[in-house]
């Protein structure tokens, strides 16, 4: 049953994966109201067979405890990430799930090497870490900005026209890296339009329980629109690879947004297929013994075995 709502919620995600070498045109390869003839009714049974999935497949991971997952969240802002990640990680365990969001660096952070601040972050083996914005905002932001990398007081040799190419190598060898060590690399993009980001922002102003998520930089940040498609555009063609590609989730609708991102994930921890481990003859003999422990402190005229109980319960 299982591989069954697992197959059907990865079809979604074909048409969302950035095929590793191509060049891509954000905006004339992915549409933001894309929604896969879907209706929201329909969305939100898929959505609830997703979070059911990352619940099964979470506890194997840990259990298994071999592999963790990095998840990482990229969008412009109101890009919908932190709904995102209220959403699919609903129905988790919290003690396995580890949120991050990465603000303009500190005075010690830039005293050290661009990655070293996001490596501190990464998940323990068993766990899923979430990157909400993420190492990628050094080749984004960095390069909308260059005042950004003036901070980083690189060595002025390194400077210069190779600079980005030789960030996107750095990068694809440090997730390389990180998937030759039991950390799978899981990435999207929340694409949402010019005009969908100004409803958004506008609602931020109107509705008072929003205020506090409106930020007047926002607005200034939206006049550098094309550079950041650009920047966009070029960070997905460089680092989509066969060990990290990356997911373009259309994010106009923010429930449609929301499935993908639990499909993309359910796709990968069913591609990595954690197992609950075995034990061995020793481990069971000594199961059989704290049984028959247990049995004979039962007190007289209960059953020995009061179960049976629900997997679920303590």
């Amino acid at each position: 049953m299982a591989d069954k709502r697992a197959e059907r919620i990865a079809e979604l995600i074909a048409p969302l994966r950035v095929p590793p070498g191509t060049r891509v045109d954000l905006a004339r390869d992915f549409d933001p109201r894309y929604k896969a003839h879907l209706k929201k009714r329909q969305g939100r049974e898929l959505l609830r067979t997703g979070v059911e999935l990352l619940a099964e497949y979470q506890a194997r991971l840990a259990a298994q405890n071999t592999y963790g997952v990095l998840f990482c969240l990229q969008a412009l802002d109101a890009g919908g990430k932190d709904g995102t990640i209220r959403h699919v990680m609903s129905g988790m365990n919290p003690q396995g799930v580890q949120v991050s969001s990465f603000k303009v660096p500190s005075v010690e952070e830039l005293d050290h090497d661009y990655l070293w601040r996001y490596t501190h972050h990464l998940p323990a083996r068993g766990d899923i870490a979430v990157f909400n914005r993420s190492h990628y905002e050094e080749v984004l932001v960095v390069r909308v900005h260059p005042d950004v990398l003036d901070r980083q007081r690189l060595p002025p040799e390194t400077r210069g026209k190779k600079l980005w190419k030789r960030r996107f190598r750095q990068i694809n060898d440090w997730e390389r890296y990180l998937t030759e060590n039991g950390i799978t690399v899981v990435k999207l993009f929340l694409n949402l339009s010019k005009d969908e980001q100004r409803t958004r922002f506008l609602q931020r102003i109107d509705r008072p329980e929003k205020n506090w998520k409106f930020s007047a930089a926002d607005v200034r940040e939206r006049r550098f629109w094309d550079d950041y498609q650009r920047a966009f555009s070029r960070m997905l063609s460089e680092t989509s690879t066969p060990w990290a590609p990356w997911y373009v989730i259309p994010a106009d609708r923010k429930w449609f947004a929301r499935i993908c991102a639990s499909a993309v994930l359910v796709h990968t921890l069913r591609e990595l297929d954690p197992q609950y481990p075995t034990i061995g003859e020793r481990a069971r003999e000594d199961l059989l013994t704290a049984r028959r422990e247990l049995e004979e402190q039962t007190p007289e005229g209960t059953p020995d075995d009061p179960a049976p109980r629900s997997r679920t319960e303590g």
